[in-house]
């Protein structure tokens, strides 16, 4: 069964287009670039699906001189599918496969642009390096990453209560009952995750087990890959370093922490490669003293997001209950879940279009403390975001960047229900995404 996903909206704007350019979908392995492509497929005539994987002889056709009708004439022979310019998709998985297939994308559009064309591939990051100016202007990407809460309640047919949800604000709160049943569905959604196989397993059958099942599964996965990231370097350090995001979500990442064992520059390319694979989201500290935020960043103080709840949580091995039956979502020393959440529904529920970065503030003056877990920008102006794993805490850090920094407003997120304090707008975790919708 496929459940609809915002990423849906993006691909059907591309269908219509009459100007559209061959399309890449990117994310991590398993978050649903397959299967949202085959879901496009549906409307349209004639679907033909490429895997390179599967069908390795597939790539002698991109060898020498690139013709992308004559290429196309070729795949309709051989799989008995018409290719026909607007009414034929065309979909090439695991494009990684084959280096040619990436190249021959600029061609399709030079020389076929009327039809549908759209890729994807796992560790699709890695190859795109081999070849970085493959179609500068002439291809088009978007990124995909797990099921947001949106999504994951939308999955259940609770569309409804995402609407209302999304229409709530500080002079409109929740009431309590729906507050609660958000906050309930809230921790479902820390241990189930967002990954798609994990979400389905979850509405199928509604037990926790079986949704860490397929977590090992997909972690298992994960793990047989590193093999394939680079061959200089061991896919031990790999684990150990994936292993060591998901033990300092929400502190600055510290190398040594990893293995004493290993140079800091072997732990550096391990975290480039991981992140490269969408397995580690980083958040990087900026000065925040005007926008673009990424203008004054110091990349020596950086965190790491892992990149689901899900699989942070069956990595570490947490124990359900503290989730499911805590009166608060008080995860700060066992992966800071609730800060790592907010950093992934920022990403989700942001713009397709390109890669998002993270930042977060921390005053770098000798003896100061003052942090702030994400800054974004907001029509022009920065907004400072504190993150509070449960309804009670001090805002000393938020108040102090908006003073340092003379900000308009700034966002208190937590477990209680919308609500303002002064300049501060309290927004519950449950609704973090409705941020990047407002802005």
């Amino acid at each position: 069964m496929y459940f609809t996903r915002s990423i849906d909206r993006y691909l059907n704007g591309w269908k219509d287009d009459v100007r559209h350019k061959p399309l890449l979908l990117r994310g991590a392995r398993q978050v649903g670039k397959s299967s949202a492509i085959r879901n496009l497929g549906r409307s349209f005539e004639y679907f033909l699906e490429v895997n390179f994987e599967r069908q390795p002889d597939i790539a002698n056709l991109f060898t020498g001189t690139i013709n992308p009708k004559d290429i196309c004439t070729k795949l309709s022979a051989i799989s008995g599918i018409s290719i026909i310019a607007g009414k034929t998709l065309l979909f090439f998985d695991e494009i990684q496969a084959c280096l040619p297939a990436i190249a021959s994308l600029r061609f399709f559009y030079e020389e076929f642009q009327e039809l549908h064309v759209v890729a994807a591939g796992s560790l699709l990051e890695f190859a795109l390096q081999e070849i970085p100016s493959f179609g500068v202007g002439r291809i088009r990407s978007l990124f995909l990453y797990p099921f947001s809460f949106d999504e994951f309640l939308q999955a259940q047919g609770l569309e409804g209560l995402v609407e209302e949800k999304n229409n709530a604000s500080a002079e409109k709160p929740l009431s309590l009952p729906m507050h609660n049943k958000l906050t309930d569905l809230l921790r479902t959604f820390l241990l189930v995750g967002g990954m798609p196989e994990s979400v389905s397993t979850w509405i199928e059958k509604n037990d926790y087990l079986h949704c860490r099942l397929v977590q090992n599964d997909i972690l298992q996965t994960y793990t047989d890959d590193f093999a394939k990231y680079k061959k200089r370097i061991s896919p031990l350090i790999l684990q150990q370093t994936l292993r060591s995001v998901a033990l300092q979500s929400g502190s600055k990442f510290v190398y040594s922490q990893v293995t004493g064992e290993v140079e800091s520059v072997k732990i550096k390319e391990a975290l480039d490669l991981l992140t490269m694979a969408g397995l580690v989201v980083p958040v990087t500290h900026t000065a925040a003293n005007g926008l673009p935020l990424g203008a004054e960043i110091n990349p020596k103080f950086r965190k790491f997001l892992f990149l689901d709840t899900g699989l942070l949580e069956r990595l570490l091995d947490l124990d359900m209950k503290t989730v499911l039956l805590s009166s608060e979502i008080d995860l700060v020393n066992k992966g800071s879940m609730s800060e790592v959440f907010v950093g992934l529904e920022l990403l989700k529920n942001g713009s397709p279009y390109e890669r998002r970065e993270l930042y977060y503030w921390l005053r770098l003056k000798k003896g100061a403390q003052a942090e702030v877990d994400y800054v974004v920008s907001d029509r022009g102006d920065i907004l400072p975001v504190e993150v509070k794993a449960g309804t009670r805490g001090a805002m000393q850090s938020l108040y102090q960047f908006m003073e340092l920094k003379k900000t308009k407003l700034g966002v208190r997120t937590s477990l209680e229900n919308f609500g303002k304090i002064g300049l501060v707008n309290v927004c519950p975790l449950y609704a973090i995404g409705n941020i990047n919708k407002d802005l």
